[in-house]
């Protein structure tokens, strides 16, 4: 009699792991949010500008799923307590680029470090080709957690 797990277990363990990652996940970002005096969807909308680059509004919208009112509102909070500006598009007047300022960025650096180092340590545990099944792991499930949004928000995902 074989002393592995069945698939079925393995497979309940991992809807249990991924709820508890998921929970763990939103409180941490909240709790930086909060201590920050942001909204969870502020501090995520920073990771992204920091991430990739300057924006629209619209992109924002696009890439977050809330409403263009909603997306209003959150730049104006991020603008007033300094984590981004905005400028005219070079190339469309009319348009607005929201960018994440370096001081704004810099304010999430001390929540950071501490998890980095933590991850890098994680990491070490797995050889190169179990990293690149949790790098396949977490690019697939990112794109399906997506287009679940684009699905509630009823947004096209790009």
């Amino acid at each position: 009699m074989s002393t592995r797990p069945k698939r079925q277990e393995l497979l309940d363990a991992l809807r249990v792991a991924g709820r508890e990652h998921s929970d763990a996940t939103v409180i941490f970002h909240d709790t930086i949010a909060q201590r920050l005096g942001l909204h969870g969807t502020d501090e995520k909308t920073m990771s992204l500008l920091e991430r990739l680059g300057p924006m629209t509004a619209g992109e924002i919208a696009k890439r977050t799923g809330l409403a263009a009112a909603s997306v209003t509102n959150l730049i104006d909070r991020l603008e007033q307590k300094g984590f981004v500006r905005r400028t005219r598009d070079p190339n469309d007047r009319r348009a607005v680029i929201v960018e994440a300022t370096e001081e704004g960025v810099a304010q999430f650096v001390p929540f950071f470090a501490a998890t980095r180092s933590g991850a890098a340590r994680m990491w070490t545990r797995y050889d190169e080709k179990e990293l690149a099944v949790i790098l396949d792991f977490l690019r697939s499930n990112a794109e399906r957690l997506r287009n679940e949004t684009a699905k509630l928000t009823g947004a096209k995902n790009e």
